[in-house]
């Protein structure tokens, strides 16, 4: 860590004597060494994106310690189109965790407890904080205060019931199930709130237009596309089979999918998290690693059956995730430049007025309050357990801001109160849910 300190002493004098593309260069470099080191947060129990979220914060607001010169890196354009990049990567990556069939199965109780979890904390931040602490702010603030707070974030959720080995209670599954549905109502909701911030104004028919605009383009494409992938998938493994063809074919419908979306009017990242959702590992199957499972085949043939059906169980698990470690690359590049970025545009110093900390209390209240609403939704299962799981924001709850702040719908200090509140939800999260986990009988 001490390099890294003397090297942000040094960096600002030493950029500016260089051509613009070339500190570029050195800024992603920058971004991505404190996105690792800020990794150390997993050491105490939290979620890495909470670590890089915290980096942005300390680097853009180096000038309160007296070291001008970074605090503007995220104004740079590349720097910006990269972490856009990295948000459409995001979404797309938890797209392909998602799964249709499993959100089927969970059945009505996650459903009901995602539509609370959404519904609630909505109306609360839209028609309550809003209008009675920012009054000024206007509506559209309002609507996207309230499309911030409807998200939940899998997987800090399902990290902590994956290291409590409770992944396999029925609560778990109502909140994971519910976290990926409410993902997909809060994209919807994201969708509308963004394309009524286009014509500066908001009416019922405006309302109704944005929203079937959105579900029709989600329904569109997870049917045409389920019937278009394994076409297409055909025809680019008979080309060649191999991993480069295969992370074409991934890349090319996340961004294909984001310019499609972007098209209709809607955010590129509904798109991309759709292309997600259609893709599923089987639609891979005539590629390199289906031949390799054939050669397997025959050498455990004359093996016993045991033995065959143990190793086509790994070989089956190790293809259903292979879309998602083909993409982890690149998420590995992109992602943490969102996050930092993000972290980048929050300005500590509005939470000097004791206004802005009252209100960062109030909307924080109202984000856990709301999705422990959600909990009572739950039936017969353990409604605290399953309303703290719904609690965590994480990184939709980000994207959501980000993209108020990049309309102007957020000003710097509501937008600064989003992104700490998503933290604080961050961190509260965890351990209280690992307590009530503790003292439940259900696992």
């Amino acid at each position: 860590m001490l390099p890294l300190a003397l090297l942000l002493l040094a960096l600002p004098s030493w950029a500016s004597s260089n051509a613009a593309s070339t500190q570029t260069l050195l800024w992603v470099m920058l971004i991505l060494l404190l996105a690792r080191f800020s990794s150390l947060i997993e050491r105490i129990g939290q979620p890495a994106v909470l670590g890089e979220l915290l980096a942005g914060v300390a680097l853009g607001n180096l000038a309160l310690a007296g070291l001008p010169g970074l605090d503007q890196v995220h104004t740079d354009p590349v720097i910006r189109f990269l972490a856009e990049l990295g948000v459409v990567i995001l979404l797309f990556q938890i797209g392909l965790e998602s799964n249709l069939q499993s959100m089927k199965q969970v059945g009505g109780r996650a459903f009901a407890v995602a539509t609370v979890g959404v519904v609630v904390p909505f109306a609360l931040g839209t028609l309550l904080i809003g209008p009675w602490l920012l009054p000024q702010a206007g509506l559209m603030a309002h609507l996207f205060l309230g499309a911030a707070l409807t998200a939940t974030s899998v997987g800090i959720t399902g990290r902590v019931f994956r290291d409590a080995q409770a992944l396999h209670t029925q609560e778990a599954r109502i909140v994971l199930g519910a976290a990926v549905i409410d993902d997909v109502m809060g994209l919807v909701i994201l969708a509308v709130v963004a394309g009524l911030a286009k014509p500066g104004s908001v009416d019922a028919l405006e309302i109704a237009r944005v929203s079937a605009v959105a579900l029709l383009f989600l329904i569109a494409a997870v049917v045409l596309g389920r019937w278009l992938t394994p076409l297409i998938s055909r025809f680019m493994a008979s080309i060649h089979s191999g991993p480069a063809m295969q992370f074409t074919l991934l890349i090319s419908f996340c961004l294909g999918f984001a310019w499609l979306s972007a098209a209709a009017g809607l955010a590129p990242i509904v798109g991309a998290f759709a292309a997600g959702l259609i893709l599923d590992a089987s639609y891979l199957s005539r590629f390199e690693a289906e031949m390799i499972r054939h050669e397997v085949h025959k050498v455990v043939l004359n093996h016993g059956a045991a033995l065959e059906q143990e190793v086509d169980h790994i070989l089956n698990q190790h293809a259903e995730h292979r879309p998602m470690r083909l993409m982890e690359p690149i998420g590995y590049l992109l992602t943490p430049i969102f996050f930092v970025v993000t972290g980048m545009q929050v300005k500590l110093d509005v939470f000097s007025q004791p206004h802005t900390l009252l209100l960062t209390a109030l909307i924080l209240l109202v984000a856990i309050v709301g999705k422990l609403c959600a909990g009572l939704a739950a039936g017969k299962s353990d409604r605290w357990l399953v309303g703290w799981g719904m609690v965590p924001r994480g990184e939709v709850g980000l994207i959501f801001a980000q993209m108020g702040k990049s309309i102007g719908a957020l000003n710097d200090e509501l937008y600064s109160v989003i992104v700490l509140v998503v933290v604080l939800s961050t961190l509260v999260t965890p351990p209280l849910l690992a307590w009530r986990l503790k003292g439940s009988a259900t696992y």
